[in-house]
């Protein structure tokens, strides 16, 4: 028996060849926790068929365990892959969506049955979950069994010497789906038309909603900035980055800074968004002069056919969705709300199962680090070192994922989003049933967050109710501190470092700058930043000019000249005077020690965004402008708590006279020398040495490989997360683990 990713990658193909080939007789079949061999023939044949079948597997698969046992001969006549069997409640990985290869786009000029056309995949390629219903992996369980296979098809499907042999998506222009083109006016059928429209439409500035493998995508040319904003417009999203794909790699080059390892992830069989660094500028709209591309390289055949009518070498990929609601997968859907925003929807009949968005990732360090885990990714679970068994875990409310156990293994959900909005909520709860009957999993104990008013924490309690189960509420930081350790299946004492924006504390205060000594089993909070008013609540981090105040008031009262920032000259004087007498007496103002807030308030105090126009951008735009290079920080105070009062009065003082990236890497600095000294005093008293980052913040890329430097000179032994995001997507998986050692007391 063999376990891992073994299903919809061409494994079974890839053995009947390999036992072919080692003149062994026998058979293959799917199960639904792996795929078992048997053979018969010489013993010699036997050891090198089971060297090799490690050595050269398919490349998305992921081999964990070979178990090998001695059976009674069977008496085999040939060797042969048998129908697929349901064996228990056990289940196999399921492979997540692959790019098109090579040799498929090779078909699309040279495959008489397949000229341009745009479902084209092998065993090597194509989509996997997005099309998946159930176990095993076969055509009748995904949502390709509505194409009957033509007799070219069914010939190469049977054909141990043909590259889709067994391969599941496997069609042509004569069986397979079709895409269609509509608008206010006409409806094409034929892909050649549909690729002329299409490409027709987005040089003469126009947009057009495509239907992807995950879900519907918009798309405009990136070099035409009027485009851009009527599609801000139309979309209602008014400032917030978009992607960007590229024609291929040499279009990424000219447009971005690449290094290696960006290089190999932008071009793997996953295809994720990359976050690089801008060397040409595109379009002023693109990316509000952030100087950074989510850059992105087709990944299906309609991109490169489409690449190849398009003047340009670069066209606007972003969600096919109204502001923050899901990604759309229907066609009736598509057809009715993302007409008005493109005027034409291309749309296809191979149904959507499972929706996911695009991927995103940043490279730190020459490691992946993931912001947004979905497609490509999931569902590939995080291997652990207990059993997690029947365990659910809710996650967070923002950047939502959920996650579920099934013996030793993570499987975590897709990217959902944020909970409070309806259809995204919805979205959670399909996709929990989904999954649920997909791994055939029953939930024995619940895990979610402190924060009572969650969404999530709402549907844990209702499900505690519903399913008379247990349920394990998780303080956020801790569980961001368990994600890292159970990507790196450690169970011991750290020390955890968890910078982000928000999150519930055991004092009713909003936490987000923890010092923690942490375990799987509990955790005691050493420091964390200084307690500063929120005021308006979340209004505060959607106006940053507000924390700028709340900080400058806090530290230096009434004596503060708020004519010496740029901040507050956009803001009106009765705000601010609003906003001092909600702070005065404490009206809707919640205690906040959240990295991120700080964060928002220099970058106000600089001037670069006193009012946010999306998730992050006040962050976002501090990073962004370092440019300069130097060791030099500010001072602060560390005593029960890390003190800024220091670093904000010479900040104030160096605005006149210091260049803003100067500023803004002295900053970033600032908080990395904070992190290395209290995590030094906490050495010094614990004797601990491991010490884990986490949070939204450390997805700042320089803040994170500054902090890991400083540290690792120290001698410190640094953890990060890699495998899940060290946003609040990853929040889920943190909650499982602590959850499972928490198991026994809930029984």
């Amino acid at each position: 028996m063999i376990k891992g990713l073994v299903q919809g990658v061409g494994f079974r193909p890839y053995i009947y060849r390999l036992a072919i080939k080692h003149k062994l007789i026998g058979e293959v079949d799917n199960r639904t926790n792996g795929v078992l061999i048997n053979v018969e023939g010489d013993e010699k044949e036997i050891i090198g068929f089971c060297n090799e079948i490690l050595e050269n597997a398919p490349q998305a698969s992921r081999i964990k365990s070979i178990e090998k046992k001695r059976i009674p001969v069977n008496g085999y006549h040939k060797f042969s892959i048998s129908g697929s069997k349901s064996t228990d409640n056990q289940i196999t990985e399921i492979s997540p969506d692959i790019a098109v290869c090579t040799d498929c786009l090779d078909d699309l000029d040279h495959d008489k049955e397949r000229i341009n056309y745009p479902f084209i995949n092998c065993t090597n390629c194509g989509p996997r979950f997005t099309i998946i219903e159930d176990l095993p992996y076969d055509r009748n369980k995904t949502s390709m069994r509505d194409f009957a296979m033509c007799l070219t098809c069914t010939s190469e499907y049977n054909d141990i010497l043909d590259r889709r042999f067994h391969a599941q998506p496997v069609a042509c222009n004569k069986c397979g789906p079709a895409y269609t083109l509509t608008d206010s006016e006409k409806k094409l059928s034929g892909i050649e038309e549909i690729l002329i429209e299409v490409s027709k439409r987005i040089n003469e500035g126009k947009s057009v909603a495509v239907k992807g493998i995950g879900g519907y995508q918009l798309i405009c040319n990136a070099l035409d900035n009027k485009a851009i904003i009527e599609l801000r417009r139309k979309k209602h999203r008014d400032s917030k980055p978009f992607a960007v794909m590229f024609r291929d790699i040499s279009a990424v080059k000219e447009y971005c800074y690449l290094n290696k390892a960006e290089e190999n992830e932008i071009n793997s069989w996953r295809r994720p968004i990359v976050i690089l660094k801008q060397r040409e500028k595109i379009s002023e709209s693109l990316n509000s002069g952030l100087g950074s591309i989510g850059a992105i390289l087709p990944y299906l055949p309609l991109h490169y056919l489409l690449f190849r009518k398009l003047d340009t070498p670069a066209i606007i990929f972003t969600s096919g969705n109204i502001s923050d609601e899901p990604i759309i997968i229907d066609d009736l859907s598509a057809e009715s709300l993302l007409m008005q925003v493109t005027g034409s929807v291309v749309c296809n009949t191979r149904g959507i199962v499972n929706r996911t968005d695009d991927s995103v990732v940043r490279i730190v360090d020459n490691k992946i680090s993931l912001i947004r885990r979905s497609r490509g990714y999931v569902p590939e679970p995080v291997d652990l070192s207990c059993n997690v068994d029947g365990i659910i875990a809710l996650g967070a409310e923002q950047k939502s994922s959920f996650c579920i156990g099934k013996e030793m293994l993570a499987i975590m959900s897709q990217h959902i989003g944020d909970l409070k909005n309806l259809p995204t909520y919805d979205f959670f709860i399909e996709s929990i049933d989904r999954f649920s009957s997909l791994f055939r999993f029953k939930p024995k104990l619940i895990a979610c967050d402190l924060h009572p008013d969650y969404l999530s924490t709402r549907h844990a309690e209702m499900l505690e109710k519903q399913l008379h189960i247990p349920i394990v509420r998780v303080q956020h930081h801790h569980a961001h501190i368990a994600s890292v350790m159970a990507e790196n299946q450690l169970d011991e004492k750290v020390i955890g470092v968890i910078m982000d924006g928000t999150g519930y504390g055991t004092d009713g205060n909003i936490w987000g700058s923890e010092f923690m000594v942490a375990d799987l089993n509990e955790f005691t909070r050493h420091s964390h930043f200084d307690y500063i008013p929120m005021p308006g609540g979340d209004k505060a981090v959607d106006e940053p000019w507000r924390m700028a105040f709340s900080f400058l008031y806090k530290y230096f009262g009434n004596s503060i000249d708020l004519k010496k920032t740029s901040a507050f000259q956009s803001v009106r004087k009765k705000d601010i005077v609003l906003v001092k007498e909600m702070i005065d007496k404490r009206i809707n103002t919640p205690l906040t020690s959240g990295a991120g807030r700080i964060f928002d308030a220099v970058s106000a105090v600089l001037g670069l965004c006193p009012v946010s126009g999306f998730d992050s951008e006040a962050p976002m735009r501090l990073e962004s402008v370092i440019a300069s290079t130097t060791e030099d920080h500010y001072p602060f105070d560390i005593g029960e708590r890390v003190v800024f009062a220091k670093m904000f009065k010479a900040i104030i003082d160096d605005l006149p006279k210091v260049d803003t990236s100067l500023i803004s890497v002295k900053f970033h600095n600032t908080i990395a020398r904070a992190v290395l000294e209290v995590s030094e005093r906490i050495r010094r008293e614990t004797s601990l040495n491991k010490i884990v980052l986490s949070g939204g913040v450390f997805q700042n890329k320089y803040l994170l490989e500054k902090t890991t430097q400083l540290l690792i000179e120290k001698h410190f032994e640094v953890f990060t997360n890699h495998l899940v995001p060290a946003n609040d997507g990853g929040i889920s998986l943190g909650q499982l683990i602590i959850a499972s050692k928490m198991k026994s007391l809930c029984v």
